[in-house]
């Protein structure tokens, strides 16, 4: 997010979106409907890039400081590159710097050692949390059914935390709160007001006008700009056309409900238990505001409802460990949130074929370094490698959203890599595209 490419993409990318919907004004200027979400968009980004420029001053991290510095919320780390750890720990040194690396990054950008980690999808082997407890991780997240199947069996199921054999505090999600908000057709992102996510305009509108609006080789993507709502089970153009003011009434209606259902879910609870029931809820980042466009909306209500109430807070991870510093002790079983709860999605017969290359390369870096020291090439091969082991990547393979893109991304990285072990092994160094790669893969050169 201090990218400074990805900010002037950023930027160019607020003033086509500004220049898209001015456009778009003028094309829906006989249409009182349409035009009025014409003016919606150009309004709403309007606002973004002022908040972007004057507010945050150009660095999204400012507004995590900002947050943070009031007290309201804690930031927490993550694996460097999302490396899915349980498949990594054929070799220990893999896990150890997608954990070393995550501290050393958060360190940099907030001033000082992260408390919490999120795992990559969730994702916890056995003897992980040693690797945490060095460095010193006091807390990380786990899906219900990790923390359930622990051994012994948790004392209080997933409404508070356990601790590990290394004193590592392990919180689990809360299945309740979770399908009612994540779920698209039982939670509250399927209402039939909410803006539709697949009907846009860049699949909608004459090629000649759009063409400047979608991708340069000419293959229509989505823009943000969309007129129609979910409706109900219905096929795409028999959409009805989105209401933001009715939109914004059932975010309130819907932030309703989760509240007064967190207020019985805790009054239950609490007939059960010697302690305040703890319900973790935890989401995609991506959900408020992409897939639900309405999301940031529930959230704001939701908190604004909390606050008026009174009738149970939010808290961090470490404000409850500080009320309750005693916690029962257990094994939490091996786990992930993906698809079947375990690691099927990230290996399987269509992508186990990525693992031999990671753990070779892990292999070959060490020697290397070892070697030849750590200079700017080996330190590029750690990048190439650290790029490698996203778990972005085989979890693509298997949804087949973009198997191509991410088949290709990880040859890549490998390609790359063994290209620079060769100008190691040969001390013939190809400057053009050390520099290159350099260059396009910088990933953690403030730290590396």
């Amino acid at each position: 997010l201090t990218d400074k490419h990805l900010m002037e993409k950023y930027e160019k990318y607020l003033d086509k979106m500004l220049l898209l919907t001015e456009k778009e004004i003028k094309r829906t200027s006989a249409s009182q409907i349409f035009n009025k979400l014409a003016r919606f968009y150009n309004e709403k980004f309007l606002k973004i890039r002022d908040f972007y420029y004057n507010f945050l001053q150009r660095d999204v991290l400012n507004g995590y400081r900002y947050f943070e510095e009031s007290k309201n919320i804690e930031i927490i780390t993550c694996n460097a590159t999302h490396g899915f750890l349980p498949l990594l720990c054929v070799n220990p040194s893999s896990v150890e710097r997608q954990i070393e690396l995550a501290v050393k990054s958060h360190q940099k950008h907030f001033g000082k050692k992260p408390k919490g980690i999120w795992l990559a999808e969730c994702a916890y082997y056995d003897g992980l949390d040693k690797i945490l407890a060095k460095h010193g991780i006091e807390y990380f997240f786990m899906d219900s059914h990790g923390l359930i199947y622990g051994k012994p069996t948790p004392r209080y199921g997933v409404f508070a935390p356990v601790y590990t054999e290394e004193k590592v505090a392990a919180f689990a999600r809360d299945p309740e709160s979770s399908k009612q908000v994540w779920s698209a057709k039982e939670g509250y992102p399927g209402d039939p007001n909410y803006r539709d996510f697949y009907r846009d305009i860049g699949f909608d509108l004459d090629f000649e006008y759009i063409k400047d609006f979608i991708s340069p080789d000419g293959v229509r993507v989505y823009t943000g700009i969309k007129y129609y709502k979910v409706t109900g089970e219905v096929d795409l153009a028999q959409k009805k056309p989105y209401d933001p003011d009715k939109a914004y009434e059932m975010t309130q209606i819907h932030a309703g409900h989760f509240h007064i259902s967190r207020e019985k879910q805790m009054e239950h609870l609490s007939k059960y238990m010697d302690r305040l029931p703890l319900i973790v809820s935890p989401y995609d980042a991506e959900l408020f505001g992409h897939w639900w466009f309405e999301g940031p909306d529930f959230l704001y209500h939701v908190f604004k409802m909390i606050q008026t109430y009174q009738q149970f807070k939010p808290i961090t991870p470490s404000e409850y460990l500080e009320i309750y510093p005693e916690n029962q002790v257990i094994r939490p079983s091996p786990s992930s949130w993906g698809d079947k709860g375990y690691f099927e999605v990230w290996l399987n017969p269509e992508n186990q074929w990525v693992y031999k290359y990671l753990h070779q390369m892990e292999e070959d870096f060490l020697a290397l370094k070892e070697k030849y020291g750590y200079n700017d090439i080996v330190k590029q091969m750690e990048r190439e490698l650290l790029l490698a082991q996203s778990s972005d990547w085989t979890f693509l393979i298997t949804t087949q959203t973009a198997k191509h893109y991410a088949t290709n991304r990880i040859k890549e990285h490998i390609s790359n890599f063994y290209k620079l072990k060769e100008m190691l092994q040969t001390n013939i160094i190809d400057f053009e595209f050390l520099n290159r790669v350099k260059e396009k893969n910088s990933i953690f050169s403030d730290i590396l």
